[in-house]
């Protein structure tokens, strides 16, 4: 899994996110290059390749969203922070210019979520399409170890540049 630099401001970075999901991106050629097709089916264990599909692409979806959930928790302090600071001194510009970016952050990360769910279901729903009769995935997957703990997903690693 490729993670993005660190930069000094700890802004967003579109391209880090892009990186990390490069698995749902490439979903239809890694089927259509591990799974076999009826003819060539005695040649493959569709079973276990889609099965490892399986387990990589719900690792790195755990893991999206963990890093994600992070950088929303992380800002919203800083929010609250930034709230407490503007209720003490309500005309210090600096800490309002702050907040407002603080909230822009905030927001794009939330919308990021959103994405995040939408890329999922179109990976699940292509796999599914493709392994349903090679491999039924658990209704609940558990990570045999967190894809965390590896991968330094910080928030200042997956962050998004603000329009």
């Amino acid at each position: 899994m490729t993670t993005a630099s660190l930069d000094q401001n700890e802004e967003p970075n579109k391209e880090a996110l892009k990186a990390i999901r490069t698995i749902d991106d490439r979903i239809v050629h890694s089927l259509n290059t591990t799974v076999p097709t009826v003819s060539f089916s005695g040649k493959v264990d569709a079973t276990q390749t889609c099965q490892q599909l399986y387990q990589s692409m719900m690792e790195a979806h755990l893991s999206r969203d963990k890093a994600i959930k992070a950088c929303i928790a992380q800002t919203s302090e800083v929010v609250g922070h930034l709230r407490e600071e503007r209720t003490k001194d309500a005309d210090n510009l600096a800490v309002l210019k702050q907040l407002r970016k603080e909230q822009t952050k905030l927001k794009l990360m939330q919308s990021e979520l959103n994405v995040e769910e939408v890329i999922n279901d179109r990976s699940l729903k292509v796999f599914n399409e493709r392994c349903r009769t090679h491999y039924t995935p658990p209704k609940a997957f558990h990570a045999i170890h967190s894809p965390l703990d590896n991968c330094d997903l910080s928030c200042r690693s997956i962050q998004l540049i603000e329009p």
